[in-house]
């Protein structure tokens, strides 16, 4: 070739990626055996030799990890779930406590992340919040487990999930925000929310609610099901949907709070009192759920321990190789739009 030859050049000749061939040269266990094989006789047939010294190098850690935050629709113009940005500051200040910086951006899905990421050296490894689509996403987190990047997610921690998962206990959170409705004597609860595995931390939401109903003999009415983002304005709209199909229902369990604070708008709107008329109860605990009218009754998430928990499973990941994943609990905050005073 007339020059040294490169990783490039052996990538070429093997048919794999540019980062495929450092992790074989390196003895990544992500690289299968026959991939490997096929780099090292690639790089035999080009001489190339390892520089031992630059690869040490670059095996070493950064002391950096990337937080990665897909754009959500939000009723401001952030376009970071508000839940999110409340696990921000325990995140960073885990990080430094652990010795590490915090690189934040958004998640550029027509982009390889561990391109941009890991292998460039900015990060040791990512932390990802938010997905939209589950099903539309599903083939990044697998090519990230197949090139061996150290990732950690938020997300439903279900058995078979791909990656490091840390998450709520969401069908426990469903369980007890329907349980907390029925205890109060309601028997016609909507469910206003995602229920598909297009959003797996909904669809567990809707389990815990059918469970609830169920252990009091009661069947989820798909007629008091309707499909919502978390937002206002999907909530307002499931409401006024719900209304205009004639429905019956005498509380609401939304997955979300802004969609729950959506909907108390919309009742009280068109003339129903919460919770006197509605109960609602909503998700998440966020700041405007103690600000709205009534004051929401929802289900709390521990934005502090969930930062410090997707931290410390990185961290873990990068430093040992491997990481647990792990369900955090939650607890029902009972407010003014689930109990008549």
């Amino acid at each position: 070739m007339g020059r040294k030859p490169t990783s490039f050049d052996i990538a070429a000749l093997a048919g794999v990626s540019q980062p495929t061939v450092s992790r074989a040269l390196s003895g990544n266990p992500s690289v299968s055996a026959e991939t490997r094989a096929r780099v090292f006789e690639a790089a035999r047939q080009l001489n190339y030799t390892v520089d031992k010294n630059a690869s040490g190098l670059r095996r070493q850690h950064s002391r950096t990890l990337a937080l990665l935050f897909f754009e959500d629709p939000t009723p401001d113009d952030t376009l970071i779930n508000p839940f999110y940005l409340s696990m921000l500051g325990s995140m960073v200040r885990r990080c430094a406590t652990r010795g590490y910086d915090l690189l934040i951006s958004f998640q550029q899905l027509s982009g390889d992340w561990h391109v941009d990421y890991e292998d460039s050296r900015k990060a040791d490894g990512i932390i990802l919040l938010g997905y939209g689509d589950y099903l539309e996403y599903k083939p990044r987190l697998e090519r990230l487990v197949e090139q061996g990047t150290h990732f950690v997610r938020w997300g439903s921690p279900r058995q078979g999930e791909l990656g490091v998962t840390i998450g709520s206990n969401n069908d426990q959170g469903g369980y007890d925000a329907t349980r907390h409705l029925l205890d109060e004597g309601r028997r016609r609860i909507a469910f206003i929310g995602t229920a598909s595995l297009a959003a797996p931390e909904f669809l567990d939401r809707y389990n815990g609610y059918a469970r609830a109903l169920r252990a009091l003999g009661l069947e989820p009415d798909p007629e008091l099901a309707a499909d919502a983002l978390p937002t206002e304005e999907a909530g307002a709209a499931a409401v006024r949907k719900l209304l205009r199909n004639d429905a019956e229902f005498d509380a609401i369990f939304a997955t979300s709070d802004f969609a729950a604070i959506g909907a108390m708008q919309a009742l009280q709107e068109l003339g129903r009192k919460v919770p006197d008329d509605v109960a609602v109860v909503g998700f998440d605990d966020v700041a405007a759920a103690k600000l709205s009218h009534p004051s929401l009754t929802t289900v709390a998430q521990d934005a502090r321990k969930a930062g410090e928990a997707l931290v410390e499973a990185l961290i873990e990941a990068v430093e040992q190789g491997s990481a647990a994943t792990r369900l955090l609990p939650v607890s029902l905050k009972v407010r003014g739009s689930s109990v008549v005073a």
